[in-house]
């Protein structure tokens, strides 16, 4: 079975848009993707849907014959999913094994904290041979505010313990974060979640009542010392291969060459098996398992600091670019005249 990434958050962090943006990458990386819909409200979905929950389920009908809400429909929905596992599984077949699957779930939070379905589908996916992580999208404009950022960390912690998947915590909109206001340190504190002693002033000031509260609060999240941070500008091509890299090194896709790729004799098993299930020793002395490139400073700068000088650069750079397509285009028209020319003449002889 392929590898895949299960896209959850809370609603408006962009998951659509990310599965959107992500299909039109691979797209023209020739990379295979497909997505596949679980959230039976999502009623404009922007992407081409390999599967949609609602050819099995929809949120409507279950609104009409059980009398529940939204949140409530949706989560019955959810259970339902689960139930009907194999609906799912033998479609998920259909799209072949060597594939890249993206799970759009619902953005109703405690799917992802403290309701079983998604938890209980998602090891059923593994279950069957799936590599997956979890890609928790955050909005961006959250850590302009000390106690709305606390509440994300604690959100993002929750998901991680939860789904006990790979996880990667993404704060999404990157590129509309200076809207909002200055931030009171720099974009690497809160992407790394560094000392949160500093947000004390900002905390107790807003509420003073409950500073014991927050504190301990803020003691938990750095116990446990798991939730960090990417960034992502939807948009912006270069945010989007740093986060892709991100996520392959967390399902392991880094690892997996493609069938063509060099590599010394003997350290690819040269079998039929998925690319997901095949050994590779190769790839773990090679530059796949070393840092990353890039770094939350030049994100700051480009988004942040110094964005209208990076805009009119890369406004520059495009009219460049497109400068020198449209001259290789005449430069082939002119060819092709000179042929057409040539031929014509050799016809009359």
């Amino acid at each position: 079975m392929p590898f895949g990434e299960v896209v959850c958050g809370a609603p408006g962090s962009g998951k659509s848009t990310y599965c959107h943006g992500k299909y039109q990458l691979f797209t023209a990386l020739n990379r295979p993707i497909s997505i596949v819909n679980l959230d039976p409200a999502n009623d404009n979905i922007p992407y081409p849907c390999a599967i949609n929950i609602t050819s099995l389920i929809t949120l409507q009908d279950v609104m009409d014959e059980h009398g529940l809400g939204p949140n409530g429909g949706i989560l019955f929905c959810m259970e339902y999913l689960y139930t009907n596992f194999d609906w799912l599984e033998a479609r998920l077949q259909e799209l072949g094994s060597d594939g890249y699957i993206l799970f759009d779930v619902p953005g109703q939070v405690e799917l992802s904290t403290h309701h079983e379905a998604l938890r209980y589908i998602v090891q059923r996916l593994t279950k069957i041979g799936f590599r997956l992580a979890a890609v928790h999208l955050c909005d961006a404009h959250y850590v302009t505010d000390a106690a709305k950022y606390v509440s994300v960390l604690l959100l993002s912690l929750r998901t991680m313990l939860h789904l006990e998947l790979p996880h990667v915590n993404v704060l999404s909109k990157v590129d509309l974060i200076a809207q909002y206001g200055d931030l009171d340190f720099n974009l690497n504190f809160y992407t790394e979640v560094q000392d949160l002693s500093y947000l004390e002033n900002a905390l107790n000031t807003s509420s003073p009542r409950y500073a014991a509260l927050t504190k301990e609060l803020c003691s938990v999240i750095e116990d446990y010392g798991l939730v960090e941070f990417e960034t992502l500008a939807v948009e912006d091509k270069a945010s989007m291969l740093h986060l892709t890299r991100a996520i392959d090194r967390a399902t392991g896709y880094v690892f997996v060459p493609p069938h063509d790729a060099p590599a010394p004799e003997g350290t690819l098993e040269a079998s039929s098996v998925p690319t997901s299930m095949r050994p590779n020793t190769f790839s773990l002395f090679s530059s796949a398992a070393g840092p990353m490139a890039g770094s939350v400073g030049d994100v700051q700068e480009r988004w942040i600091d110094a964005r209208e000088q990076w805009d009119a650069f890369e406004r520059k750079e495009w009219r460049q670019e497109g400068e020198m397509i449209r001259e290789a285009r005449e430069r082939e028209k002119a060819i092709q005249g000179e042929q057409r020319g040539k031929s014509g003449i050799r016809e009359r002889k």
